[in-house]
């Protein structure tokens, strides 16, 4: 893939797309089996969807909510929407009634999509009442009143839009890199969620400097398993249009319960979480050695502590030396096979990860990087290279003076003067939504911190 020449998000879907062909893309479970959906059909569906909202009426710049758990048409909607021209509004499915209308209303949202009928009784009891809203359109058979809108079911929409002329590479090629991609509020906890206006440039730079920080694992037919919410910034950027960048698999996971038989059937060579989930995978893989107990618990802890010494530049005792390699056959291989075999890292982000944790995993042989961002940056700053971890987030240089964490490219810090605050500055860089119905009022510039350094 070519960062560089890629104008859109769309576009370059649709070139791996046409690359790919009839390869796996989407794997999701159906009748208790991960079954797949090719690269191109799924470029089929995303035609005919992008050219269903149009024929609604839906045009350049306009707002579409999209609600859904993580699932093959929570991609394909995305993609659509983006290719019409339009703007995606992600939102969670942990919503209430009050939530969904309030980001409705800010967006100026004029559609809805959303999964399962227990959402699409909230999301029409919120649609109903926002002005804007004209259609909400079903995955699955909707339950709730739609009274002041209009219903329409996903297999509809796709017959409709597959009676339409197929314009969408003509539409693709009018997409600015400056253009808004996607809509995504924040969470609300300091103060009112505001929506940041994220362009194509903003997540294709990310995707860029991703490439360039996780080259090194060698990346190539790579398969993600994509567990967080579609919905948040960190999964919407590392682990959709990241993957799709480098024509990777995406297996959907089917809940936090089913996470470590997933791992085993998906078989993942990279995965990205929050910190909350490793410490989860830590917590059950210490009571699962704990039960066990015995032999088992002994040499499950020496390999921990042989590791942790090597991890932190310690040399080991002549007898530790000698029981590492065993030690490595028997526990640490084991571990390997628990995530599936083949995975090359493992990134945390979305909030500090516990630098215990972290040792944890990398003295089992578990490559485990820690990145930082925030939703105004695409959201991805920095990441540990693969080839220089540093977990404890007080360590700051290693010993040749050199920084933990590598800046994405185009990313520099400057200091505020007015406050001595650092500022992040890079093409991945937008400011947040200014005030209620901003957006409804058409105020949907990309308000760039800086110009492309390209």
């Amino acid at each position: 893939m070519d960062y560089d020449s890629c104008c859109s998000l769309p576009a370059m879907f649709f070139e791996q797309a046409e690359r790919l062909g009839d390869k796996p893309f989407l794997w999701a479970k159906r009748d208790e089996r991960y079954q797949p959906i090719s690269w191109a059909e799924t470029a089929r569906d995303v035609r005919r969807l992008a050219l269903g909202l149009r024929s609604l009426g839906i045009g350049r710049g306009e707002r579409i909510g999209l609600v859904s758990e993580n699932r093959p048409e929570w991609i394909i909607a995305d993609l659509a929407i983006m290719t019409a021209g339009a703007i995606t509004v992600p939102a969670y499915v942990t919503h209430t009634i009050d939530d969904y209308r309030y980001v409705l209303a800010n967006s100026g949202a004029r559609a809805v999509i959303v999964s399962k009928p227990g959402l699409s009784a909230r999301v029409l009891a919120a649609a109903n009442q926002v002005d804007t809203v004209h259609t909400v359109i079903a995955m699955e058979r909707a339950t709730g009143q739609a009274s002041a809108v209009d219903l329409l079911l996903w297999n509809e929409m796709l017959a409709r839009g597959a009676e339409q002329a197929d314009d969408t590479t003509e539409l693709v090629a009018t997409i600015e890199p400056a253009d808004v991609a996607c809509l995504i509020y924040t969470s609300g906890t300091g103060g009112t969620p505001k929506g940041v206006m994220t362009t194509h440039r903003n997540i294709l730079a990310n995707c860029r400097g991703a490439h360039h920080v996780l080259e090194m694992l060698g990346l190539g037919d790579d398969v993600f398993l994509s567990f967080l919410p579609l919905s948040h910034s960190y999964e919407h950027t590392a682990g959709e249009m990241f993957p799709i960048s480098i024509g990777a698999q995406i297996y959907f996971a089917e809940g936090a319960e089913t996470l470590a038989a997933n791992m085993l059937e998906a078989r993942p060579t990279i995965m990205t979480a929050v910190p909350r989930l490793y410490e989860t995978l830590h917590q059950r893989i210490r009571l699962g050695v704990e039960r066990k107990g015995g032999v088992t618990h002994k040499m499950f802890d020496k390999a921990v502590a042989v590791g942790r010494k090597r991890l932190l530049s310690q040399k080991p005792s002549l007898g530790e030396r000698v029981l590492d390699p065993m030690l490595d056959r028997v526990v640490r291989a084991k571990m390997r096979q628990r995530f599936g075999g083949r995975l090359k890292a493992m990134v945390s982000g979305g909030a500090p990860l516990n630098p215990e944790i972290g040792r944890f995993f990398l003295s089992l042989g578990v490559t485990l990087l820690q990145g930082y961002g925030q939703i105004e940056a695409g959201p991805v700053i920095t990441c540990n290279p693969p080839g220089r971890v540093k977990i404890d987030a007080r360590t700051r240089q290693d010993r040749h003076g050199r920084t933990a964490a590598r800046r994405c490219p185009s990313t520099h810090r400057r200091r505020r003067r007015d406050s001595g605050r650092r500022r992040q500055r890079h093409e991945g860089v937008l400011e947040r939504s200014r005030g209620h119905g901003a957006h409804s009022r058409g105020r949907l510039a990309a308000h760039r911190r800086c110009r492309s350094d390209r």
